[in-house]
């Protein structure tokens, strides 16, 4: 009895251990990312300001801005999420629900699992000849979509694949029991259930997409521009243009390391203060998802 006692004692303080190591490291990461975002906020909180918004790049470091990487970054994540979302999200259903397991799938499965860890420069260098050459859409906007929409894409259909796969089966099983059919027990019980999972792998490759440089760089983005897309909404019918999608561009990683590699000091407070609004924009995209994800997981009753 004795023994049993002791055991259990060693066994609760290896889990009391194992929470507390668990904990710092998660400090840890928060941590890291405070000071991060404390440092820059300090070196450009001098250039933090409207007039830097709403500025266009100069060569004079108190009269440039960051407005034309603003709307780039805006219009370039739009045309991401628009295509490897919808995509992303379809094809991990169709491999958890609907494919038949056998070589083929395998084979798939196996990619796609590959896919995630492959550097970005070679999507920067697929996409430029694929849609730049191949379908001439040129050095623009939804080239630079496409480009990340690629690079995200196995994440998305990784996580969406996770979290189907962590619906018990007794779900699945009861639908059917009662009359459902494949679409219907997938719409109305595996698609809601999964969101959350599946919201966190949009959200970790949406934070991905909007740092990356090197495919952007890749498909002609432009480290020096001073005006803007062409605008979306225009006065005649049908009121709604797509001319922006096939517009020049710069994002916001592109101007940020065009002001670092800079000698003067002045530029390297824009680049500071144009990180602390990348942070601010990446926090703000994923808080907008986790809310998404928390409302939709408050409907759900199992």
């Amino acid at each position: 009895m004795e023994d049993i006692k002791k055991r259990i004692k060693i066994i609760k303080f290896w889990d009391y251990l194992f929470g507390i190591v668990g904990l710092l490291s998660t400090f840890v990461g928060v941590l890291l990312l405070v000071i991060l975002f404390i440092d820059l906020f300090i070196d450009g909180a001098a250039r933090l300001n409207y007039k830097f918004i709403t500025s266009f790049p100069s060569r004079f470091p108190k009269e440039a801005g960051i407005l034309s990487a603003l709307v780039g970054t805006t219009l370039v994540m739009f045309v991401t999420a628009f295509v490897a979302v919808p995509l992303g999200v379809m094809a991990g259903i169709y491999l958890e629900e609907y494919a038949k397991k056998n070589w083929l799938t395998n084979i798939i499965e196996i990619n796609i699992a590959n896919l995630a860890g492959v550097p970005s420069i070679i999507y920067g260098l697929l996409a430029l000849g694929l849609f730049v050459y191949f379908f001439k859409f040129g050095e623009s906007i939804i080239t630079g979509g496409l480009a990340l929409a690629l690079l995200i894409l196995p994440i998305v259909i990784t996580a969406t694949r996770e979290s189907i796969r962590a619906i018990p089966n007794s779900i699945r099983e009861a639908s059917y029991a009662l009359g459902a059919t494949k679409w219907q027990t997938v719409k109305n019980h595996i698609i809601p259930y999964s969101l959350g999972g599946t919201l966190t792998g949009i959200i970790i490759g949406l934070s991905r997409a909007i740092g990356e440089t090197a495919p952007v760089i890749t498909v002609g983005a432009l480290t020096f521009i001073t005006f803007l897309p062409s605008s979306p909404i225009v006065k005649r019918f049908p009121f709604i243009s797509f001319k922006w999608l096939f517009d020049p561009f710069t994002v916001m990683p592109i101007q940020v390391f065009n002001w670092v590699s800079r000698p003067q000091k002045e530029f390297h407070i824009n680049a500071a203060a144009a990180g602390v609004i990348l942070l601010i924009m990446t926090l703000l995209m994923n808080a907008i998802a986790i809310y998404i994800r928390y409302r939709f997981r408050r409907k759900i009753k199992w």
